[in-house]
């Protein structure tokens, strides 16, 4: 069969986008600059060089350098998810409708620690961190709350929540009902990676085993009942927050992302089944440029290994979907107004790199959960990038760029070395039991402070341009009370809770895990809806799976 040439290619490419227009419109008639010149919907070399087009390519197709969607921001702009959580249900809840209110297009919720780790707020291992890094979720009554007056047929919710995951989306498929929304109809994320807790962040429960059984058990359950879900993020974001660089970041979060897929064709799982509900989740960091190359060369490495190594036929599997926060280490104490700036470059670069989702960090985090007015300058300054600067007005602004591509390429290369690597130990699961991944970033992390330190690499503020007597800015306090009204609900919710259905959910439970071949899912969601705590449910697990032990 005769190869396409380009041009070939690019008539095809026409007719499909032409099609779609039919069906979804861009944003407006006319895209023009400022003085009245007009923005084409791309821009292609005259006389492409051999490969450009197996390399660049053309947007919305493989091998996607381009971005996911032939007409990128032009027919819709990413979704401004900002971060939110904190105290109880009812304050989360309030922040939820004013960030709506501003003009956010997603929610995204944050759990305390004790919620994130799978205890309730009265067991002693919650002492003292109750709502302080995000809100408080016992129960179904609390996601109630959380929920109330957010129509879930028509917003988007990521759920930063990984252990356990599986409870949490059962809490969140509970409310959908409750509302009258049919599962079918939920749209939004569990971040649901395990292996980046174990290599970055900590909040892991179980061992690898059950852990993957869990999150494989979600993608079969989703892949039928919820089907418009995104069943996992991989999130590159912690392991670039440990410290991590550019190449790092994707090279693991692409390892883990390949260890999942296997695991769950080896669960019996179709590729195609399940992979287009694969999500991801990457920082945005300072290095502008090579922050934009790394999106892109992220994009064509993850539709080549679909492709070729997983044999996906469906080209929603060959593509990578990416959320992206701007870089929470980057942040500074020290004169916090200039983390203002280092977020709008960061946001920049992440939408210049076709994200599809994007949460910008508030000035004061740094010091504290953000303000009020913190979050809505951090969510102005997506939708001033957005309606303002005219970088939304053409697919991917900088293809071309000698320098862009360039990197593009360098970070593909380097990200496939640490790959090849990785397979040699015998796969990310291997490799993160044996402690190398966690090694290297580690190296990374230190070689930075070091430099840091010596005046090598300057943070304004902080090693240079520093101010004497500085002012701290008001700071959010979270309710010191919130310990104890949570212990009250508990206690009330199992006062008139019917424990008989508690109990026998919870016996249901456990023999499911101690058998092999039973999805999780179902067992947890009659669970969630008898009332029972996430601390029953996951110490019932506990019992049964045992915790993680780091070597």
């Amino acid at each position: 069969m005769k190869e396409q040439s380009f041009q070939e290619k690019k008539e095809e490419w026409q007719k499909n986008v032409d099609k779609r227009l039919q069906k979804s419109p861009e944003r407006q008639n006319r895209f023009e600059t400022s003085s009245g010149i007009e923005i084409e919907r791309v821009y292609l070399p005259d006389d492409p060089s051999e490969g450009y087009a197996e390399k660049v390519g053309l947007p919305g197709e493989y091998p996607y350098t381009r971005g996911v969607q032939p007409t990128m921001y032009r027919g819709r702009l990413w979704t401004m998810r900002q971060y939110a959580g904190f105290g109880s249900a009812e304050e989360t809840n309030q922040r939820f409708k004013y960030l709506l209110e501003q003009g956010q297009t997603g929610l995204s919720c944050a759990f305390d620690l004790p919620t994130q780790i799978g205890y309730d707020s009265d067991d002693t291992m919650a002492m003292g961190e109750v709502g302080k890094v995000g809100v408080a979720i016992d129960s179904l009554e609390d996601m109630e709350i959380l929920l109330d007056g957010i129509p879930l047929d028509k917003v988007s919710t990521s759920m930063t929540i990984n252990a356990p995951a599986s409870v949490l989306l059962a809490m969140y498929i509970a409310v959908g009902e409750k509302q009258g929304v049919p599962s079918e109809r939920l749209s939004g994320t569990v971040q649901n990676d395990i292996l980046k807790e174990y290599i970055a962040r900590g909040t892991y429960i179980y061992p690898p085993g059950p852990s993957m059984r869990l999150i494989t058990d979600i993608f079969a359950y989703c892949a039928k009942h919820v089907p418009k879900w995104n069943t996992i993020s991989i999130s590159g974001y912690h392991i670039r927050e440990a410290g991590s660089d550019a190449v790092q970041e994707v090279a693991f979060t692409l390892a883990d992302a390949i260890a999942y897929v296997r695991a769950a064709i080896k669960a019996g799982l179709e590729v195609d089944q399940f992979a287009p509900q694969l999500s991801f989740f990457f920082n945005g960091h300072n290095h502008f440029f090579e922050e934009i190359s790394k999106f892109r060369a992220a994009r064509r490495l993850w539709a080549k290994i679909m492709k070729e190594e997983f044999g996906a036929k469906n080209p929603k599997s060959w593509q990578l979907r990416v959320h992206t926060q701007t870089g929470g280490s980057t942040l500074t104490a020290q004169q916090p107004d200039n983390n203002i700036v280092r977020v709008t470059l960061q946001a920049l670069a992440a939408v210049l790199g076709g994200t599809q989702s994007l949460h910008t960090n508030s000035k004061d985090e740094a010091l504290a959960l953000p303000t009020e007015d913190s979050a809505r300058i951090a969510l102005r300054t997506q939708q001033i990038i957005a309606y303002e600067t005219g970088v939304t007005d053409t697919v991917d602004p900088l293809a071309g760029s000698y320098y862009v591509e360039n990197l593009t390429d360098q970070i593909e290369e380097k990200v496939l070395e640490y790959l090849r690597k990785i397979d040699d130990l015998g796969g990310a699961v291997v490799a993160v039991e044996q402690g190398y991944m966690q090694r290297e970033i580690h190296e990374k992390a230190y070689q930075t402070q070091k430099a840091i330190e010596k005046g090598d690499m300057t943070v304004v503020g902080v090693n240079r341009f520093r101010l004497e007597g500085e002012k701290q800015p008001d700071l959010l306090r979270v309710d010191p009370t919130i310990a104890k009204r949570q212990k009250e609900k508990l206690a009330a919710l199992r006062q008139r809770r019917d424990q008989g259905k508690v109990d026998q959910a919870l016996r249901a439970l456990r023999k499911g895990c101690e058998s092999t071949d039973q999805n999780l899912m179902p067992l947890i969601l009659e669970a969630v809806k008898s009332y029972a705590t996430i601390g029953e449910i996951c110490n019932t697990m506990r019992d049964v799976f045992g915790l993680y032990q780091p070597h």
